[in-house]
């Protein structure tokens, strides 16, 4: 079995580098460490890379389709990762996660209905729902002894006549929580009881930490995988955000009919050539890959618990369960939360993501980024202490 390296230090200033080369622009801190961003500072696997440069020989990168191996090694996938059984009719290709949900809310909504979702929440939930001129219904996740979960009371209550889509991420961005059978079960029984379609994203669902397992919301019951839309892309797994790789998941044939005749109305089904290839070849050899990553992420975890328990009790960790995004309450401080940001980026030379940007539930929180080589981020963690103190 061959074993990866993800302790090396990659150079990725210069490269047109969101994470890196916007920090001066953004920030004013060209300098600092980068933990913003969601993607990874992982090198690409070898097996995606070698796909890509053996059809980029061919040097013709005109209109293309996909192959059937395309299909199947979704299919392989999801099966062997987690015992989902898709059929390839259920399977549409899509430009990007985010360019899904606005074209779902589009596809199954009017002007003025209510779409649902759960702040703190991955922030273009809110902004796919305004752009498209839908009305936002929060339904605030609960923060219970340091962890998160749903307010089914809250929700039953939003939930009015207009109300049209839900939109649940699992695993959940930015607080990482695998949500649980029981709670996907009670959202879902909701939505049935008040006939609102659930859009499910689960772009982190490979990223699962020891304890936890993954359940593909249509697993749950018939009657759900009929009333829910699945997101997903090898992206976030494999380092691969750049190469447009989504697709979406329909188990219902009337649902999934209408949202291909608007794919095709928009022309938006083509994608991206180096994408395809490198979507099969990341399925169809990355499991052990992703096993060790996940390994080197959760002790990436864990040394960020240990750190923060030791050496800073006042930042407060809540625990991920899955993504490589931890999410910090730093109201201990008492500072506001401009004022810490600006403290982090110039005295401790370092960038998260302010909670706040995840809906006013986030406030006082941060999102940290640790996929990255430990040395990177015990750098960081170091750095942050000797401005914040303990």
């Amino acid at each position: 079995m061959k074993k990866y390296d993800f302790d090396e230090i990659i150079p990725r200033k210069g490269t047109n580098c969101e994470k890196y080369d916007h920090l001066e622009s953004h920030f004013g801190n060209g300098n600092a460490i980068p933990l913003w961003v969601a993607d990874s500072d992982f090198r690409v696997p070898d097996f995606i890379t070698a796909a890509i440069r053996y059809r980029a020989d061919h040097e013709i990168y005109a209109y293309s389709f996909r192959p059937a191996g395309y299909y199947q090694s979704i299919i392989q996938w999801q099966l062997a990762r987690h015992q989902w059984s898709v059929e390839k009719e259920m399977i549409l290709p899509t430009q990007g996660v985010v360019s899904s949900l606005a074209s779902l809310i589009m596809a199954f909504t009017g002007a003025g209905d209510g779409v649902v979702i759960q702040p703190p929440v991955y922030t273009p939930f809110f902004s796919c729902v305004r752009d498209c001129e839908r009305r936002v219904i929060e339904n605030p996740l609960k923060f219970e002894n340091g962890s998160y979960t749903f307010d089914f009371e809250d929700l039953e209550r939003k939930i009015d006549g207009q109300t049209r889509l839900l939109i649940l991420c699992n695993p959940h961005n930015p607080v990482g929580r695998v949500w649980t059978k029981e709670e996907l079960e009670m959202i879902g029984d909701i939505c049935l009881k008040n006939n609102v379609m659930i859009i499910s994203d689960e772009i982190h669902s490979d990223l699962i930490f020891g304890g936890y397992r993954h359940l593909p919301l249509p697993k749950i019951s018939e009657q759900l995988a009929d009333n829910c839309i699945v997101c997903m892309a090898p992206s976030k797994t494999f380092n691969i955000a750049g190469l447009s790789t989504s697709y979406v998941i329909i188990p219902n044939k009337a649902i999934r009919h209408k949202f291909d005749r608007f794919l095709h109305t928009l022309h938006l089904s083509n994608g991206n050539l180096f994408g395809n290839v490198a979507l099969e070849a990341a399925y169809q050899y990355g499991m052990d890959w992703v096993n060790q990553q996940n390994d080197y992420l959760e002790g990436n975890r864990d040394f960020m618990l240990e750190f923060f328990g030791s050496k800073m009790p006042r930042i407060r960790m809540v625990v991920t369960e899955a993504t490589y995004l931890a999410w910090l309450d730093l109201r201990e401080y008492g500072l506001g939360e401009a004022e810490m940001n600006r403290l982090l980026i110039d005295k401790a030379g370092v960038v998260l993501n302010k909670g706040s940007i995840y809906g006013k539930e986030g406030e006082g929180f941060f999102r940290l980024n640790f996929a990255c080589p430990r040395q990177v981020l015990e750098e960081a963690l170091i750095q942050m202490k000797q401005v914040l103190g303990s």
